[in-house]
């Protein structure tokens, strides 16, 4: 099968915008209760001696790495079985989509046509160590100056939080100070009925640029009413600012990891030229 003229073209027509962090030591890529991420030369060119990161070529004249990496670093997937248990648990919230791990979940729900929700800087309730709620009402107003959200759509919030991912200790107000200090505000988050609400619409794939689904102070309870629905989340995105309200077709690529409770992979989204 190729691409007639008319796909070529329209393919030309069409902006990509990249909406994925960059993972590297520096930046506060990993939850920041779990282990860092790193990355690390396992074999070089040729023996390079120094005190703090010797080089050694012990396989051949390339260069190659090993990497450190949780299944939630940088942007990533949420799959079911990351805050469902299997039903032979017998644990609570234990369902049947316990044992969707994330390389079952379809790609076909990771692209489609996103929907990119606007949340202000002054939402109420934010304090040290807690998240500002989205909540099903400003959903719900957002929907009547906007139009409804529908079967298909990808909902993207766009909170601006990713600004903040920065190197160094400016990137300890990304999450550190958020939710091990408890002394920085915490990102936008939606509550369960805000995620309910998006759910009768027909979405199966919500995003956004904090750090997480859930709050910093109670981020468990939306993972249970989205995930239970097999729902995808799609944590830590970048650049949505670069995407219009609606028009933008999007996509995120996980790793395919057996048994994975999440998956990092690359976000971008085609956007039509002005």
């Amino acid at each position: 099968m190729t691409l007639d003229d008319s796909t070529a073209r329209s393919l030309t027509e069409l902006t990509i915008v990249d909406l994925t962090l960059l993972l590297a030591e520096e930046l506060p890529a990993a939850w920041a209760t779990h282990m860092p991420y790193q990355q690390k030369t396992f074999n070089y060119f040729n023996n390079v001696d120094d005190q703090a990161a010797p080089l050694k070529n012990a396989t051949g004249p390339y260069q190659t790495r090993w990497l450190l990496i949780d299944e939630h670093t940088g942007t990533h997937v949420d799959a079911p079985a990351h805050f469902i248990p299997e039903v032979k648990t017998g644990l609570p919230h234990a369902a049947d989509v316990g044992s969707v791990t994330v390389e079952q979940i379809a790609l076909n729900q990771l692209i489609g046509p996103a929907v990119v929700i606007d949340i202000p800087a002054n939402l109420p309730d934010s304090a040290p160590g807690v998240s500002p709620t989205i909540t099903k009402d400003f959903i719900a107003k957002w929907e009547r100056d906007n139009g409804e959200l529908t079967v298909g759509d990808i909902v993207l919030f766009r909170t601006g939080w990713d600004k903040r991912y920065l190197p160094g200790s400016a990137g300890l107000e990304y999450c550190y100070r958020a939710l091990v200090t408890r002394d920085g505000p915490g990102w936008p988050a939606p509550d369960s009925n805000a995620m309910r609400h998006i759910m009768d619409r027909g979405v199966t794939c919500v995003g956004t640029d904090g750090v997480s689904m859930g709050s910093c102070h109670d981020g468990a309870g939306v993972h249970y009413a989205g995930l239970e629905a097999r729902v995808a989340f799609i944590e830590a995105l970048g650049n949505l600012d670069r995407l219009p309200v609606r028009g933008a077709v999007f996509c995120f690529a996980p790793l395919k990891i057996a048994r994975g409770t999440g998956a990092p992979g690359r976000a971008f989204a085609w956007v039509p030229q002005l």
